[in-house]
């Protein structure tokens, strides 16, 4: 089995001010990250900052109201495979093709669906870094 990581991104408004709280009012240690996202690792997962109209945007829905709420969980891959085969299982199981797989803007491939209580999740297979465990814990 291919080690797997799951992350949790949340839409914020403000992202200078949601970066304050998560380093100083949680202690949460901030890793380099590309200034419209900010990385926290976290044990065995991680917390992911981004700004909710460019969250709603890369899912492709509307960023206020019932479409939209503000987070998005993410299941990062190993490949595009895998990517599109974990869709079609999630599918299969009930959830709700939001966006389908796909090459995306920074290079990686992704798609989301929404499980059966309308939770957005961004499944991923990012080629310029592995974000999972190196020593085979899933």
């Amino acid at each position: 089995m291919n080690p797997r990581i799951s992350m949790i991104t949340l839409g914020v408004s403000d992202l200078a001010r949601a970066i304050r709280f998560y380093e100083q009012g949680l202690g949460l240690p901030r890793m380099d990250s590309p200034p419209e996202v900010a990385f926290f690792p976290l044990n065995g997962s991680w917390l992911d900052l981004y700004g909710r109209g460019a969250l709603a945007e890369d899912a492709g829905v509307p960023a206020e109201g019932s479409g939209f709420r503000g987070v998005a969980l993410a299941h990062n891959l190993s490949s595009e495979a895998e990517v599109d085969a974990l869709i079609a299982q999630a599918v299969a199981a009930g959830a709700t093709l939001v966006k389908p797989a796909q090459p995306v803007f920074w290079g990686g491939y992704s798609g989301y669906f929404a499980d059966p209580d309308g939770h957005l999740w961004e499944v991923a297979f990012n080629p310029f870094c592995w974000i999972g465990q190196s020593d085979g814990v899933a």
